[in-house]
């Protein structure tokens, strides 16, 4: 079946990218994202459809956790907000409890949070599959890249391989 999620927590280039990598993600759009409630404002995330046949929510969610300070309260957290955008209640819930689960393997607390998705604004087109459309650039390169080679390294049993090492030889 196919679902959606959006996800935050550091900039949206290095999100996308690490989505966009693994096996079952159909589309990852990034932009900003905010949320209904006392959270309300944007910040940098992504969207994700993906067929919960070949990758489940709680998977997206372990490797969210991994490939971001899930951990780290720091002053960027305005722009860059820890957080799993949810589409419905049954989906909150379910993120809520896997946030507790996974929470309990790191060694400081997970500052992730569960929000009910609002609204989403899409960055600009030039933007959208900003590494793997030209993966030579310099943040690429310096800041994308030693995160797909963590993704590679800790979970490479969902990473479409193929398109990963091509980029990262191709660069």
């Amino acid at each position: 079946m196919i679902t959606r999620i959006g996800l935050g927590g550091s900039c949206y280039w290095c999100t996308e990218a690490i989505f966009n990598t693994l096996n079952g993600v159909l589309k990852v759009s990034q932009g900003w994202v905010n949320s209904f409630g006392e959270q309300s404002w944007f910040s940098e995330g992504i969207l994700i459809e993906f067929d919960d046949d070949i990758i489940t929510l709680y998977d997206l969610i372990e490797i969210h956790l991994h490939t971001h300070s899930s951990t780290s309260n720091h002053s960027r957290r305005d722009k860059y907000r820890s957080a799993i955008y949810c589409f419905d209640e049954h989906q909150k819930q379910s993120t809520v409890e896997y946030l507790e689960l996974l929470g309990q393997g790191f060694n400081n607390p997970v500052i992730t949070q569960a929000l009910m998705f609002n609204e989403f604004k899409a960055s600009k087109e030039h933007y959208q599959n900003y590494f793997y459309t030209e993966p030579s650039r310099p943040f690429c390169k310096n800041v994308i890249t030693p995160k797909l080679k963590k993704l590679l390294s800790q979970f490479r049993e969902k990473v479409d391989e193929e398109k990963v090492v091509k980029a990262l030889f191709d660069s």
